[in-house]
């Protein structure tokens, strides 16, 4: 009689799932390191709010239209063409233009349809139109980037 053989399979299956039982722990000591050390807080939430621009004859209309985040929003910064002298500042509550007073920031906002008129600065050619919100935890956003 011939004697059966041995098949050299048997310790195959325990090996693998030592690997994948090491694998898992190393992955999950990752994800909770991650958490602990603060690695995913780093990520910044995007606020949501709008406003929009218009051209009329030489003049460049800009209105704020509100948004979720309405109540976060401290001012608006609006540029025309990135010139700085056409650079200006919403302040108050009355959502008038000026300069910034950072030691009172956190007591302005800006009203929903609230407009802002460029006069003068309007031309044949497109006019870029760029409006920055500054947000109660300090963030600034581009909310416009557009030219009319």
């Amino acid at each position: 009689m011939r004697k059966a053989q041995r098949d050299s399979d048997d310790a195959v299956s325990p090996v693998i799932g030592v690997i994948l039982m090491v694998a898992i722990t190393v992955i999950l000591a990752a994800v909770i390191a991650a958490f602990v050390f603060g690695m995913g807080s780093n990520v910044g939430t995007t606020k949501s709010v709008a406003a929009t621009a218009t051209q009329q004859n030489k003049d460049i209309i800009v209105t704020y239209q509100g948004g979720p985040d309405n109540s976060n929003l401290n001012y608006l910064k609006i540029s025309v063409d990135g010139d700085s002298s056409t650079t200006w500042y919403t302040v108050g509550t009355d959502g008038s233009t000026g300069t910034i007073n950072t030691a009172q920031v956190s007591t302005y906002s800006v009203p929903v349809g609230k407009s802002w008129k460029f006069t003068g600065y309007g031309s044949s050619t497109k006019d870029h139109v760029i409006v920055t919100a500054r947000f109660a935890d300090g963030s600034d956003q581009v909310i416009l980037d557009t030219f009319v």
